[in-house]
C-alpha cells in the first residue's frame, strides 16, 4: 500500500537585492551649516509582494525617511530592498504571514544598512533606524482588512499585497 506523504513546508531565501535607491538633499550645501543638528525624522514603511512563478515570490520592503531641520528638508532617502523567497506547503494564513511579516523582518536589516550608508555618503551623520516589529504591523494590517483574509491567492496568478506604516521619530545624531 502506497503511503501518501504530507506536503513539506518550505520557506527559504533565494536571493536578496536592492531594487531601487534614492537620496536627495534639496537644502545642500546649507544643510551642512546648521549650528545645531536636531532633526525631525518621518519614517514610512511599505511592503508588497508578487508571485514570480509557482512557489516563488518577490517581496519588496520600501523604507522612506524624510529628515528635516528647522522646517527644511535636509535629506530624503528611500530604499526598496527586495528578495526572492521560495514558499510552499503552508496554509493560506501562514503563507500570508510569511510574506507580510517574516520576509519583511528578513529584508529590514539590509534596508537599514543601505539607509545608514546613503546618509553617510550624502555628508550627514548615519541615520540609524530602530528595529521594527513586523509581526505587530502585520496584525494591525490584518485587523484593518478582515475581508482580505478570506480571499484566496493562487500561485499561477500575480498577487499583490501591500501595507504601510508611518511615524515620526525624534532623534539626535
Amino acid at each position: 500500500m502506497a503511503e501518501e506523504q504530507a506536503p513539506q513546508n518550505l520557506f527559504s531565501i533565494q536571493k536578496l537585492y536592492v531594487k531601487d535607491l534614492s537620496f536627495e538633499s534639496p537644502d545642500s550645501p546649507k544643510a551642512f551649516r546648521y549650528t545645531k543638528w536636531e532633526p525631525k525624522i518621518e519614517l514610512n514603511l511599505n511592503n508588497a509582494h508578487s508571485v514570480v512563478e509557482e512557489n516563488l515570490y518577490e517581496a519588496v520592503l520600501t523604507v522612506t525617511a524624510t529628515v528635516s531641520q528647522d522646517d527644511k528638508v535636509a535629506f530624503l532617502v528611500e530604499v526598496q530592498q527586495a528578495g526572492l523567497f521560495a514558499i510552499a506547503g503552508f496554509n493560506e494564513n501562514d503563507h500570508k504571514y510569511l510574506l507580510g511579516s517574516q520576509c519583511m523582518s528578513i529584508l529590514f536589516p539590509y534596508a537599514r544598512e543601505a539607509i545608514s550608508d546613503l546618509t553617510n555618503r550624502g555628508g550627514f551623520p548615519p541615520l540609524l533606524l530602530q528595529p521594527v516589529n513586523f509581526d505587530a504591523l502585520y496584525q494591525q494590517h490584518m485587523q484593518k482588512k478582515p475581508g482580505d483574509e478570506a480571499t484566496p491567492t493562487t500561485p499561477d496568478k500575480e498577487s499583490e499585497q501591500s501595507s504601510e506604516a508611518s511615524g515620526e521619530v525624534d532623534t539626535r545624531h
